[in-house]
This record gives C-alpha cells, sequence and structure tokens, in this order.
C-alpha cells in the first residue's frame, strides 16, 4: 500500500509543488516590496553601461595633452619581430 502511495506522490509532485512555490514567492515578494518600499524613480533615468563608459574615458583623457603622441617609427619598434621582418629592411 505505501509504493502505491508513494507512487501518486510522486507522480502528482509537480501539480502540488508550484502551486505552492508560487504562493510562497508571491507573499515573500509582496512582504519584501512592504518592507523595502518603492524603489527611487530615478532608478529607470539611470546611464547605460556604454554612457558611463564614454563618460569614465572622458575623464581620463581630460587631464591629457592630446597633441603629444608617439611618432610611428617608434610605434614600429614595439611590435613583434616576426610580422615586421617580412616587410622592412634590416637596420644596418
Amino acid at each position: 500500500m505505501w509504493s502505491v502511495l508513494w507512487a501518486a506522490v510522486r507522480s502528482k509532485a509537480p501539480y502540488v509543488t508550484f502551486p505552492v512555490a508560487f504562493v510562497v514567492g508571491l507573499v515573500g515578494s509582496q512582504l519584501e516590496r512592504l518592507l523595502r518600499g518603492d524603489p527611487p524613480p530615478t532608478a529607470q533615468e539611470e546611464k547605460s553601461i556604454s554612457e558611463q563608459r564614454e563618460d569614465r574615458k572622458l575623464q581620463e583623457i581630460a587631464g591629457e595633452d592630446l597633441t603629444k603622441v608617439v611618432s610611428l617609427k617608434d610605434k614600429l619598434e614595439f611590435a613583434p619581430r616576426a610580422v615586421l621582418n617580412r616587410n622592412r629592411p634590416e637596420k644596418s
């Protein structure tokens, strides 16, 4: 008799578990909303991640002199030698 009872409980478990979990989640979310209150209205007006990144980059370069750059000849010296040896003559 116990095996038949356990088989019935096992087969009907999703039909019982889902409504119970739904009610517990609904009560929990309502309780949390009551305890915390409504979210601040500025949460919807926040900047996106890309806008925040652009603002940070602008602040980083605000104090730099953008006219002083490294010449291309100096930059080539730091490139991998395997790539440049094919197209550039050797220095003597």
